[in-house]
């Protein structure tokens, strides 16, 4: 056990099966850190399983008793999971699974989608917390593994908050992009507001790429495109800002400057984050995706590289990226099987959770850049016995920059 802070941390390891059909091959670890607040480090406390966002998102790494894990600790054991593929928890980076055929990494992906998380949470259930029911804590994906849970051990499950995670239950990737592209347009159009001596920067930015050939630190070429890929950023409260911060220090008189450079690798690298970029598959029920946001881009001219300004793209992934990007190239292959696959299994059981009787309180974000409100509402009305709480107050980051107050009011609306 470690102490810090007034916490006290006990790291637990899990060996899991890769596949949870065929528990006796192939196995993962999966990790998860427990946390108490010291003075209660004794007590008999409910847990509460924090699901974090993503794909491909490992756990936060505390730093104190704050924000939303400072009021959860007041009345709970928290246990924070490093989902399969991140973290400590047999991680899945291009080093990870080099050497890897095309097929045998597509089949291996296939596993790391939230019914295997789940399956994972149960194990951990029964190892950590003696198979006691406990509370969950879901933040954007997050949410979407916990409809997945209450889908199929909803028997494990007391009570459950959702933060910025409703999904559509039975859309297509091509009804999602139908909604986010708008919204990305619209958040563009506030940045340009606030910003307005930027359009004139990132255009010049954008010729500039696109004439020459730039560089980053890691020796990826910096391309038009790429650079549009910052604009993911838009959906957290102080995106606009932060954008405009990174291009207050792009030129270095004609070049563009070395911490510019190091900005955009820093966002855009995907390092340990390649199930982000493969989140298309992770979401499929049924169908193919086949690139739906490639196929989406085409329907919006607004978002054309010679449109006026520069529009920046968010939470959409493209086929090039896997050329492009160093830390994607491994997967570039088995990317183009999973997204040509149409036999995904379904993630929600629909009947079952119509007739949820598990209390769940969901935090609905009325301008979520990332997951539309408009689907979130209609999920709400299909899964019993939750209550919803639309804000207009907060974007995707709510229960980053506002968590205590956030969690205090969904555990009362489940309670």
């Amino acid at each position: 056990m470690i102490a810090t802070q007034g916490l006290r941390f006990i790291d637990h390891t899990v060996t899991v099966p890769l596949d949870h059909r065929r528990p006796d091959e192939r196995t993962i670890e999966v990790f998860a850190r427990e946390v108490v607040a010291a003075e209660r480090a004794g007590d008999d406390l409910p847990w509460l399983l924090y699901l974090q966002g993503g794909p491909g998102g490992k756990a936060p790494r505390p730093l104190g008793a704050d924000g939303w894990l400072g009021h959860a600790l007041k009345t709970h054991r928290v246990l924070l999971l490093d989902q399969r593929g991140t973290g400590r928890s047999t991680p899945l980076t291009g080093k990870t699974v080099a050497g890897m055929t095309d097929a045998a990494l597509a089949s291996y992906l296939r596993m790391f989608r939230a019914d295997s998380i789940v399956a994972d949470a149960e194990i951990l259930r029964a190892r950590v917390a003696g198979g006691a029911r406990w509370d969950t804590l879901g933040q954007s994906y997050g949410g979407f593994i916990t409809l997945t849970y209450l889908s199929v051990a909803p028997q494990a499950l007391r009570r459950c908050c959702i933060t910025g995670g409703l999904p559509g239950l039975d859309v297509r990737a091509d009804d999602i992009y139908a909604l986010t592209y708008p919204a990305v347009a619209a958040r563009n159009a506030e940045f340009y507001r606030e910003f307005p001596q930027d359009a004139p920067v990132v255009r010049r930015i954008a010729a500039f790429l696109d004439a020459g050939d730039v560089r980053l630190p890691d020796g990826d070429r910096l391309t038009s495109r790429r650079l549009r890929l910052l604009g993911n950023m838009f959906g957290a409260s102080t995106g606009l800002a932060q954008l405009h911060w990174i291009l207050d220090e792009a030129w270095h008189g004609s070049s563009l400057s070395d911490t510019f450079l190091h900005e955009v690798l820093r966002h855009t690298a995907f390092v340990d984050v390649p199930l982000f970029a493969l989140q298309e598959c992770t979401f499929g029920q049924g169908r193919a995706s086949a690139w739906a946001a490639q196929r989406a881009s085409e329907r919006y001219p607004e978002f054309a590289p010679d449109a006026d300004p520069l529009l920046f793209t968010g939470e959409m992934m493209y086929p090039w990226m896997f050329s492009e990007i160093a830390a994607l190239r491994p997967f570039a292959g088995a990317a183009e099987i999973l997204a040509a696959a149409d036999d995904w299994p379904p993630l929600y059981d629909l009947d079952r959770l119509a007739a949820n009787d598990v209390p769940i309180a969901a935090l609905v974000y009325a301008d979520d850049m990332y997951v539309p409100a408009p689907l979130s509402l209609r999920t709400a009305e299909r899964v019993g016995n939750l209550r919803t709480w639309v804000s207009t107050d907060h974007h995707h980051d709510g229960l980053r920059v506002d968590g205590a107050a956030i969690l205090e009011r969904l555990m009362r609306l489940a309670a």
